[in-house]
Parts: structure tokens; sequence; C-alpha cells
């Protein structure tokens, strides 16, 4: 029995972040982190399953050049911790045994926005602008990833149409699935949901075969 283990990146590295802060540019570890999550997938109380293959879905990071919009300094991106960070990422996942790395693009459309922290205060009231302007650290840079959901999408319906596998596990957290998850099911193949213990809205249950998160704060805090 054969399982194939889809992971939505950008969600992966969140849920990785919140539980440890610590490790938030840590690349090799959220890598490490990603096959390790992965891999106990394989095995249940009942049986030991197969692994066809892993895959990744991430985008480049941002390496262009932007003005800040408060303070007008040019900032380059390709320099940043968060571009080496996911590019060191990239590399750790391509040299993991049967990992698929699954890359989309970035919108070319990246513009500068409030932190919400800041959005939140000014809807309420709390921060007077005329009072408080903002400051540098008080913006940031919004990117819009593209293409990584269709191939998600395209990934599972290849491998339910083509009966590569018998189970899939996805690793993500929203509804976008939902339409390749019901084809993929009408084929026969056990569709598992792990949203990384996170609450999902109660109707995706009827969209999932099963539900279940690896990642464990009490194994990850030992090692």
């Amino acid at each position: 029995m054969s399982t194939a283990i889809l992971i939505d990146g950008a969600y992966f590295i969140k849920r990785i972040r919140h539980f440890e802060p610590d490790n938030y540019f840590n690349a090799q570890r959220i890598a490490d982190l990603a096959v390790r999550c992965a891999m106990l997938h394989l095995s249940d109380k009942t049986q030991k399953r197969e692994l066809y293959r892993i895959f990744f879905y991430d985008c480049p990071p941002l390496e262009k050049k932007m003005h800040n919009p408060i303070s007008k300094k040019a900032i380059d991106f390709s320099k940043s911790d968060e571009a080496k960070f996911r590019l060191n990422l990239h590399q750790f996942l391509l040299k993991k045994r049967k990992v698929a790395l699954r890359l989309g693009d970035l919108s070319k459309a990246a513009e500068w926005v409030i932190k919400p922290q800041i959005e939140q205060q000014i809807l309420k009231g709390q921060r007077d602008l005329t009072q408080q302007p903002l400051t540098e650290e008080e913006v940031i840079i919004n990117t819009r990833q593209k293409g990584v959901d269709m191939r998600i999408g395209i990934d599972i319906t290849t491998l339910a149409l083509k009966q590569q596998v018998d189970q899939i596990v996805l690793i993500a957290g929203d509804s976008d699935f939902v339409p390749a998850a019901k084809l993929a099911r009408r084929e026969g193949v056990d569709f598992i949901l792990d949203p990384m213990r996170q609450n999902i809205p109660h109707q995706l249950n009827e969209h999932i075969d099963g539900l279940r998160s690896t990642y464990s704060l009490k194994k990850s805090s030992e090692d």
C-alpha cells in the first residue's frame, strides 16, 4: 500500500514557526521536520505503509530591490534573512531521499502594507497617525504565491487517476484542496488531512477520510 504525502510549504513553515519561534530561520531544522512529520503518517496501529514520494510546494523568495515607503530607503530583498532561509530550505529538501520540490512563482505585484496589529490599532481609533506617524518598521512587504494550489491540485488528480497510490496525505490548512480531494476519493483513494494541530471548519470533514496531525510538541522539545 503506497502513500503520497503533499506539503503546502508556506502553511507548514508558518505552523512550525508558531510552534518553534527559536527556529524561525533554521532551514535544516524545518526541512528535517517536514520529512519527519511526513514519515510518521506511514505507520499507525494497524499497518505499515510504503512511501511513494513526499511533495513539498513552495515559491522562490522575493529577490528584487524596493524602497520602503516611509523611510524611502532602498532594500535588497535578495539579501534578507527570509530569502536566505528559503533558498537554504529548498537546497536541504532537494537532498532528501524521495522528496520532490514543486516551485510556483511569486506575483510581480508585491506591495507594502501596514502590519496587521498596527492596522487594527488605527481602525479601532487607538492610534492617531497625525500624532504618531508610521515608522519604517511598521510596514512590511506583501507577496502572493502563484501556481502552488494549482500544482497541488494537479498532482492529487494525477496520482488518483493513474492509480499510483491508494492513499494521499495533505499537510495544509485551507479548503482549496476540496475539488481535488473529491476526485481522489471517487477514484478510491484514502484522503487524509494533516492541519498541524490547527482547527478546521467542521464541513471539511465530509471531504476527507481522516484527520491526523503528526507534529508533536513534546517530541520536538526533546530534540
